[in-house]
C-alpha cells in the first residue's frame, strides 16, 4: 500500500499553496536540488566532456526510458527519452504512415491537444501524397474507424482529453484499429504518471508523452517515445537524428539507423533534465499505479461533490463516471478566466483552457483530502460573492 502521506513530504510546496495543475506542470521533487546541483557540480564541473562516458550522459535515455516503461506497461528496452512531445509525436505518426502505404486517412479527434494536430496536418501537407487528417468528435471515434475501413492508416489519440479529462479505451480502440489493418499511435501525456497504463497488454504499436506533468521532471523536460517490438526492427525514422544512427561517433555521411528503440533518438540528450527526472522517478519507484488510481478517484469524487453542491452555476465538463476520467476535473463557466485568476491568487492553483474550461488536476503524490476540501472552500467563496468580477482578474497572461 503506498503511503501518500510519506509521498507529500518528498515535494517542495509553498506554505498555503493548494496546488491543482500538476497536469500542467508537476512540482518541485526535493531531491532533484541536489540532483541537479551535484550534476552541475561534479558532472560538468569536475569531468565537462568526459562525462558524456563517466556520468553515463550517453546511455541515461535508454535507462530512464525503461523506468518509465514500468509505469506504461511497455517492455523492456522500448522506450526512449528525448527531445520535445511535438517531435514525438511527428515521428512515431511518420513512421506509422510508412508501415501503411497507400492508406490516406489519419483519424483523430477534435478533442485532442492542437500539437498533435498541427503534426499531423502539417506531416500530411509535407508528404503530398492526399493524407488526410479526420477529427470527429471523441465519442464518434470508433464509429468512424469501421466507416473509414481499410483507408485508415494511422488511428491517433490522446488517451485522456486535456481539456475535460474524458478518457478513450485504448484496449477497445486498438483492437478496432488493427481489424482494418490501421496501426495506433497514443499520446500519454495526461495518463502517465496519472493512471494504470498497459501498452504491451493492450497491443499498442506506438505511445509517447511528456515527462513534465505528472512525472514531475520540472519545465522542458523531455518527451518520451514507445515503439512495440514487432516494428521496432522495421520502422524508418522520419527526424534522422545524429544519435538514432547505428554508429553516431563514426560521422559517416550515410544514415543507418540504429538497432531497435535507438533509431528514434534524434538530438542530444538534455542532461541537466535527465538528472531532474532521474530524482523525480526515484519517488515513483515506490509507487503502485493501482493506489494511484484509487486514491485519484477519491479526491476527484469529493471535489466534483462539494463544487456542485455549493456552486450551481459551475457545470461539470468531466465525465461523471470516473471509469472514463482521467485524472482531473472541469468545469464550464463562462467567466472561468477571472474566476481561475481569483482562485490562484488564494493560492489554489488550477489552469483555464479555452473557450470556458477551469481545469483542476488531482496527484495524491501530494493532494489529500485537506487540499481539496480547502480548494471546495475557496471555490465556493469566490463563485457566491462574484470575487472573479474583480477588472484585475480579466486581464489575460500569456499562458492561462
Amino acid at each position: 500500500m503506498t503511503n501518500f502521506s510519506a509521498t507529500k513530504k518528498l515535494f517542495s510546496l509553498p506554505d498555503g499553496m493548494t496546488y491543482l495543475d500538476g497536469n500542467s506542470l508537476g512540482p518541485l521533487p526535493i531531491a532533484a536540488q541536489d540532483r541537479i546541483a551535484a550534476c552541475v557540480r561534479d558532472e560538468w564541473g569536475e569531468m565537462l566532456i568526459t562525462g558524456w562516458n563517466k556520468a553515463g550522459w550517453m546511455v541515461q535515455p535508454r535507462a530512464l526510458g525503461d523506468r518509465i516503461g514500468r509505469l506504461i506497461g511497455a517492455e523492456p528496452g522500448h522506450v526512449v527519452i528525448g527531445d520535445t512531445l511535438s517531435i514525438k509525436v511527428y515521428q512515431a505518426l511518420a513512421s506509422a504512415l510508412e508501415l501503411r502505404p497507400g492508406r490516406k486517412v489519419i483519424l483523430s479527434d477534435n478533442g485532442n491537444f492542437p500539437t498533435d494536430l498541427y503534426m499531423a496536418d502539417g506531416l500530411a501537407r509535407s508528404l503530398g501524397q492526399d493524407h488526410r487528417v479526420v477529427t470527429p468528435a471523441p465519442e464518434d471515434v470508433a464509429d468512424q474507424i469501421a466507416a473509414i475501413g481499410e483507408d485508415l492508416a494511422v488511428l491517433m489519440l490522446t488517451e485522456v482529453d486535456y481539456r475535460t479529462g474524458r478518457r478513450h479505451d485504448m484496449p477497445a480502440l486498438i483492437r478496432a484499429a488493427h481489424d482494418v489493418g490501421a496501426l495506433v499511435v497514443w499520446d500519454l501525456a495526461h495518463s502517465a504518471g496519472a493512471l494504470p497504463v498497459d501498452l504491451s497488454g493492450a497491443n499498442a504499436d506506438f505511445a509517447v508523452g511528456c515527462t513534465y506533468k505528472y512525472l514531475n521532471a520540472g519545465p522542458g523536460a523531455p518527451a518520451f517515445i514507445y515503439v512495440a517490438p514487432r516494428h521496432s526492427a522495421a520502422v524508418r525514422p522520419a527526424l534522422s537524428g545524429w544519435l538514432g544512427h547505428d554508429a553516431p561517433f563514426a560521422f559517416d555521411l550515410d544514415y543507418r539507423p540504429g538497432d531497435g528503440i535507438d533509431r528514434m533518438r534524434v538530438g542530444t540528450p538534455p542532461v541537466l533534465q535527465m538528472a531532474a527526472l532521474d530524482a523525480a522517478l526515484d519517488i515513483w519507484d515506490q509507487i503502485d499505479m493501482k493506489d494511484i488510481r484509487t486514491r485519484s478517484i477519491e479526491l476527484c469524487e469529493r471535489f466534483i461533490a462539494g463544487v456542485e453542491a455549493a456552486c450551481p452555476d459551475l457545470r461539470l465538463a468531466s465525465p461523471r463516471n470516473p471509469e472514463t476520467r482521467g485524472s482531473q476535473v472541469s468545469f464550464h463557466f463562462e467567466n472561468g478566466y477571472p474566476a481561475m485568476q481569483a482562485l490562484i491568487a488564494r493560492g489554489v492553483i488550477g489552469d483555464f483552457r479555452a473557450p470556458d474550461i477551469m481545469r483542476f488536476g488531482f496527484t495524491p503524490l501530494y493532494i489529500d483530502e485537506g487540499d481539496v476540501n480547502r480548494a471546495i472552500e475557496t471555490v465556493t467563496d469566490i463563485m457566491t460573492n462574484r470575487l472573479w468580477d474583480r477588472p484585475e482578474y480579466h486581464t489575460r497572461a500569456a499562458v492561462t
